[in-house]
């Protein structure tokens, strides 16, 4: 794993590359891709040996209870993604036949294409365009080699909206839950929208997730979805795309209008883009995240901007992702360690134990302005703060602990990871993951290969039901910790 930056923290390219990027056009229904047909339960069982758990993928971010499986029919070597729905979902049959044969007409090289779906008694099935290189959130937030390149985030924006205006063109305005998780990589390293999130919205679920500080206004107003409310959601991947993180709107927005446009980007980038460029998404970010859904730009309006941003067109985009041609990443396990697995449990009870024994001994070494300054009142007492919040975590009293170790932190004079993460603690128990999920923020900041840190976030990403972010935030921890122990 190369070194890491604070983050919560395939065919060959035509040779007109240049026009690619500036247009995407409809597939035809011939060699490239087929047309979309009606598949029997048995042949996608066959396709996946019997639904087997080895065949289950999560690249194609779909949460439970509905499972993505990997196939490949005998006679095809083509690889397909299967998603299988809740029993409970799609109880009209006639209506999920007709969605998902509109949703199938569809053909564009922006897109994860629908070529097939299957609806026998109680079962629901819709058959896409295999993406090897997993999804976005991925790479941007639990990268293990490089960060995303700057070049390829203006790429990622830019296909997205082209896949959004291609949808709008062809009656397709609504998605339902656009995130890091819909967009994936394909072998070219090319980025392509999830059709999964074409089909209207069923008893599958909500439009959006329970994380209620990413969801569109209007939505939480009215539970709808509209061609606006995506506009929103594309917003909050700007905001992805530019920190390298998963900033909550509100904060965004808060840092725009105080002009702090450097706050959001994400340090990884420093030296590799200019402020022009930067602020310019960041001012798009804002348009599309306004209140009013009429105050937002359209997706046609996105893909001019994005289109005069791009940067290194001639280069592939496997070869700026830094991913074999042709080959999927590889996916290295890890076994979690009894803080990874604690958090992992979301067991608070025995997150505190271990908090407690460990005590300050990963501080040591951390330089803070303490070591330069002379002793005064002032900072005896921000000492004394941090005794008070530490003997109020060792008995258990968790609101004074908040209390003090804010005291401390808000002084300044001194940094402590160990103290953040106490206070993530604090607020988890206190159920405040948001919170929470700050100070684990702020802990890896000031120490970026602190396992603690990353096993905190996982928690709070737990509390919020991002279990996906939560899921790779526990690998990166176990990871940073095994490698501790090797050096």
């Amino acid at each position: 794993m190369g070194a890491r930056c604070s983050k919560l923290s395939l065919c060959w390219w035509p040779s007109n590359l240049k026009s690619n990027l500036n247009e995407s056009s409809d597939l035809e229904n011939g060699d490239l891709l087929p047309g979309f047909k009606e598949f029997s339960l048995e042949q996608l069982r066959a396709a996946t040996s019997g639904f087997s758990t080895d065949h289950i993928v999560s690249e194609h971010g779909e949460k439970a209870p509905n499972v993505v499986y990997k196939g490949r029919f005998q006679d095809d070597n083509r690889w397909i993604a299967i998603k299988r729905f809740n029993k409970s979902a799609w109880p009209d049959s006639r209506q999920f036949l007709e969605e998902a044969r509109a949703v199938g007409q569809l053909r564009n090289e922006r897109l994860a294409n629908l070529i097939g779906c299957c609806c026998e008694g109680e079962e629901r099935l819709l058959v896409a365009e295999f993406m090897p290189n997993e999804t976005l959130s991925k790479h941007l937030f639990h990268w293990e080699n490089q960060p995303m390149k700057w070049a390829m985030r203006l790429r990622v924006a830019l296909f997205l909206a082209q896949a959004l205006e291609y949808c709008s063109s062809k009656g397709r305005a609504l998605y339902h839950d656009l995130n890091a998780y819909r967009i994936l990589f394909d072998q070219d390293g090319n980025p392509r929208l999830s059709c999964f999130g074409l089909m209207k919205n069923s008893r599958d679920g909500k439009s959006y997730s329970t994380n209620l500080a990413f969801t569109p206004p209007e939505y939480l107003r009215t539970g709808r979805v509209i061609p606006e409310s995506v506009v929103y959601s594309f917003g909050t991947l700007l905001l992805d795309l530019l920190s390298g993180k998963h900033i909550p709107p509100s904060h965004a927005i808060d840092l725009i209008r105080g002009k702090n446009f450097l706050m959001l980007m994400d340090s990884c980038l420093e030296g590799h883009f200019s402020n022009d460029d930067g602020t310019e998404l960041v001012r798009l970010a804002s348009r599309c995240l306004q209140h009013e859904p009429r105050e937002r730009p359209n997706a046609k309006t996105l893909v001019t901007a994005l289109t005069h941003l791009q940067k290194e067109t001639e280069v592939p985009s496997y070869a700026l992702m830094g991913i074999p041609h042709g080959a999927a990443s590889p996916k290295p396990t890890v076994s979690l360690t009894p803080l990874g697995e604690a958090c992992s449990r979301m067991d608070l009870t025995a997150i505190h134990e271990i908090l407690q024994k460990v005590g300050y001994k990963d501080d040591e070494g951390i330089a803070n302005e303490l070591s330069f300054q002379m002793w005064t009142d002032q900072i005896q007492e921000t000492l004394n703060c941090k005794k008070r919040g530490d003997a109020a975590f060792r008995t258990k009293d968790f609101a004074t602990a908040i209390d003090c170790y804010t005291q401390f932190i808000d002084v300044g004079t001194m940094v402590s990871p160990t103290v953040f993460a106490r206070r993530c603690l604090c607020y988890l128990i206190s159920d405040m993951p948001q919170e929470a999920l700050g100070d684990a923020m702020q802990a890896q900041a000031v120490s970026p290969e602190w396992p603690t840190a990353f096993y905190l976030q996982a928690a709070a990403l737990f509390s919020l039901g991002m279990d996906s972010d939560a899921q790779e935030t526990l690998k990166d921890g176990t990871t940073l910790e095994a490698q501790k122990h090797r050096n």
